[in-house]
């Protein structure tokens, strides 16, 4: 499972080398350059000391008395004359070798930073795109660490990828350069660089292992600080600080010993490659002095064959590339699991007739699927489930009509919230269909989609410049009148216009309440839904009156939207025409709320001294969302679709 993530996360890292730009190439570019250059310098340099030593020698011979101004004189002339030309050569080739240096350092961070941009961009898309499964696999620190971190490391792919490439350069070209200078000489490099290869494979597997465990560990302490923070007020509160900071920092105990095992195993594979290369170097150089002394070898040669000898071993110097390479490998496979993570997918339909334009909520809904003679008919907002199953909630077939304002009501862990994620495709189901007019879900168009279902959380995240583009989110264009009109539905109308700056006031200027953020919320959920309404704890945090007041809009709505409404206080279920009662995790009953009162077992909901019904300021990350079925028939508690207060 391990070398598949693995494959995958290499896969990415290539994939982010390919788009990385012109930089990538430029490095590619200079690297080689560079390497070319290095590998022509020994060649240059012996060269000059060949011309060199045969003018002096040739002027002493000549010169028998005054040998020291004969010397003089040779040298002189080998470097006014073939060794000039040399020499000239060298210093082009340092300064080339300088220059290439210098535009890879530049082409190194802007290959990275720009690969780095696009894989938090892929991943931040992708995530946001799969919604709440991301969060139903990962923490949110983790996803965080993840899309934050890891991305980083991975986009240092194209600079580690070219510089190893790079490295294999200056290899090649002195392989090639001793068999030229004489094939003895290759064969004797060429043994060390096989036994600094295979320390260089042995490294790069054992640290991307272990870099992969380091980066969990980071994913760790990230997820459990996150949770910490929000629950920030419960700790103090609670003075469990001290505690909760041990609970928080218990992974760097893993955190340690990884980073000891990366240290350990770079320490290691430095001592093995610094063995290998100055044993391969001495046979080079033994073999070139038995070469000179029988005269197949001259001066100059042999001096070359020392250089190459040296740079044919530059490959110990890739123990930093290949750790980074390591990291970024192990970085792509975390990478690679957020991008493993379904997204829901789209089809090409739209939705017939206008939407919703008249109100009307008399009429009831059965869990056979047929609704009473008070439905009414060629009402859009129609919403149907068939056969419909998730994550321990079984709802079976179920029709919501047209018009209708519904209420979903259930003691804690029963799905509710996970009924009304399912209705705004939110979440898909395990089995059966959910259809709004007569369409399923899933062949609807993405901008269909969510221009027709609007919804409303119990803590909602505000996103925009202004008060006005919170409630404008998703709405391009929206004119500041609907704006108004919506916020006037949801009751914030009020505060906003007390604001400095009314709509127009920046977010964070904005000092809101919880009710008022609710508000907010809903009035953006007003503002988007264009045929059903689906509200989930949405006014938990109103006082009584504010909540009559939204209550009351939600009924009369002049739009004739379906609303569904996940309740918790009585007021609510009463208000609504009909209610779908969730008991363990199954539709128990359905009707309207004075026909359900009855039973005793319905008024317990109410009644049940759990704080569900109460309106409350939760700062627990988790509430009713999908899950497997527990020993008692309830559905396990995990995070589903939630927004908070950032």
């Amino acid at each position: 499972m391990r070398e598949v993530r693995v494959r995958a996360g290499d896969r990415l890292v290539l994939d982010a080398v390919r788009r990385g730009g012109p930089w990538p190439v430029v490095l590619a570019v200079t690297a080689v350059a560079g390497a070319a250059a290095e590998l022509a310098l020994p060649y240059a340099a012996g060269r000059t000391v060949d011309v060199l030593t045969g003018s002096v020698t040739g002027a002493a011979t000549d010169s028998s008395a005054g040998g020291s101004a004969g010397v003089l004189d040779g040298l002189t002339g080998a470097l006014l004359g073939g060794a000039g030309g040399w020499l000239v050569a060298c210093v082009a080739l340092v300064a080339c070798v300088m220059l290439c240096e210098s535009a890879g350092v530049w082409a190194r961070g802007a290959s990275g930073a720009r690969a780095a941009a696009l894989l938090r961009l892929r991943v931040l898309r992708h995530v946001l795109g799969a919604g709440p499964a991301a969060t139903r696999r990962f923490p949110e620190g983790e996803l965080a660490t993840r899309a934050g971190l890891n991305a980083e490391e991975a986009g240092r792919a194209p600079e580690t990828v070219t510089g190893a490439l790079a490295l294999l350069v200056p290899t090649a070209g002195a392989l090639v350069a001793l068999t030229l200078i004489h094939p003895v000489l290759t064969v004797a490099l060429a043994a060390g660089i096989v036994l600094v290869l295979l320390v260089l494979r042995g490294f790069l597997r054992t640290t991307t292992a272990i870099a992969g465990g380091y980066q969990q560990a980071q994913g760790e302490i990230a997820a459990r600080l996150v949770g910490a923070l929000d629950g920030a007020r419960t700790i103090a509160a609670a003075g469990t600080a001290g505690r909760e900071a041990g609970r928080v920092l218990a992974p760097l105990e893993n955190l340690r010993r990884h980073g000891l095992a990366l240290w350990r195993a770079n320490a290691s594979a430095g001592v093995r490659a610094g063995l290998v290369v100055p044993l391969a170097e001495v046979a080079v150089l033994a073999a070139g002095g038995l070469l000179l002394a029988s005269g197949e070898l001259t001066v100059g040669e042999l001096y070359a064959a020392a250089r190459y000898a040296v740079l044919g071993s530059a490959l110990s110097t890739g123990l930093g590339l290949a750790g980074a390479l390591a990291r970024a490998r192990s970085a792509g496979a975390r990478l690679a699991d957020l991008l493993a993570i379904p997204r829901p997918a789209y089809g090409s339909r739209g939705l017939a007739g206008p939407p919703a334009t008249s109100a009307s909520a008399t009429s009831s809904v059965s869990s056979n699927g047929r609704t009473s003679p008070g439905t009414p008919k060629g009402e859009t907002g129609t919403l149907e489930f068939r056969g419909v199953a998730a994550h321990g909630l079984a709802v079976g077939d179920l029709v919501v009509p047209g018009g209708s304002v519904t209420a979903v009501v259930g003691r804690s862990g029963s799905g509710k919230s996970l009924l009304a994620a399912l209705a705004a495709r939110l979440v898909d189901p395990e089995r059966g269909t959910i259809l709004l007019d007569g369409v399923p879900l899933p062949e609807l168009t993405h901008d269909e989609l969510r221009r027709a279902i609007g919804c409303a959380f119990d803590r909602p995240v505000l996103v925009g410049d202004t008060i006005g583009d919170a409630i404008a989110f998703g709405l391009p264009g929206a004119p500041p009148a609907a704006v108004a009109a919506a916020a006037a539905a949801a009751r914030a109308d009020g505060f906003v216009q007390r604001l400095p700056q009314g709509y127009a006031t920046p977010l964070p200027d904005a000092p809101l309440s919880g009710g008022e953020r609710q508000r907010i919320g809903l009035a953006r959920a007003f503002a988007q839904a264009g045929r059903l309404l689906v509200l989930d704890d949405a006014t938990s945090s109103l006082d009584t009156v504010t909540e009559r007041q939204v209550g009351r809009a939600l009924t009369a709505d002049p739009a004739g939207r379906t609303r569904l409404i996940a309740a918790h206080r009585v007021a609510t279920a009463a208000r609504a025409a009909l209610v779908v009662w969730l008991d363990d995790g199954t539709v128990r009953a359905t009707g309207s709320h004075a026909d359900l009162w009855h039973d005793p077992s319905y008024r317990a909901v109410f009644q049940d001294p759990a704080p569900e019904h109460e309106p409350h300021h939760r700062e627990s990350p988790h509430q009713e969302t999908p899950g497997k079925q527990t020993s008692r028939g309830r559905i396990a508690q995990r995070p589903v679709v939630q927004e908070k207060t950032p």
